[in-house]
């Protein structure tokens, strides 16, 4: 049976309980702190357990961008970040934004791979982005320079979630 996943907002004055979660996906706590109090920061919740977060933020009137999507360790590779990336989808579908968009690092060779196969596409290489970092990131022996910016059309899905 698959598991519930749902979405839950979080209030700004709560968004401090869910900072070790953002951290998680960015190891930088200052670069945290820069968009923790930013756009809607939602709980991703299995039953009723928080498994993780998803921050997006609105670049423009039409686009959503994933500032920060993390999930605990052991709940990663079943499908959980594909279905809470489609569940944001669906609500801002209904408040008529058009697109979603997500950065990664040139390193995160995972995520590249991930965001491709939900039908993001490369639309943007950010040059020297990762530079700001106070500590060098280095994933699959690989330094994370530049971040790779992707984008996608928010369709209906024809199964709209509430958010609860």
């Amino acid at each position: 049976m698959e598991a519930l996943l749902s979405l839950k907002k979080v209030e700004l004055k709560d968004r401090d309980n869910y900072k070790r979660y953002l951290l998680l996906a960015d190891e930088d706590p200052a670069m945290v702190d820069r968009y923790l109090y930013t756009g809607e920061l939602f709980a991703i919740r299995k039953q009723n357990d928080v498994i993780g977060v998803i921050l997006v933020t609105f670049p423009s009137n039409s686009t959503i961008e994933i500032k920060n999507i993390a999930l605990e360790p052991q709940e990663r590779g079943l499908g959980y970040g594909k279905k809470a990336i489609q569940l944001v989808c669906d609500q801002f579908y209904l408040r008529n934004f058009k697109t979603i968009r997500v950065g990664t690092a040139n390193s995160s060779i995972g995520n590249l791979a991930f965001y491709q196969k939900i039908d993001f596409r490369i639309t943007e290489i950010r040059k020297d982005f990762f530079l700001q970092y106070e500590h060098p990131i280095i994933e699959n022996g690989i330094r994370a320079l530049d971040m790779i910016m992707m984008e996608k059309t928010i369709k209906e899905t024809g199964k709209i979630s509430s958010q609860k």
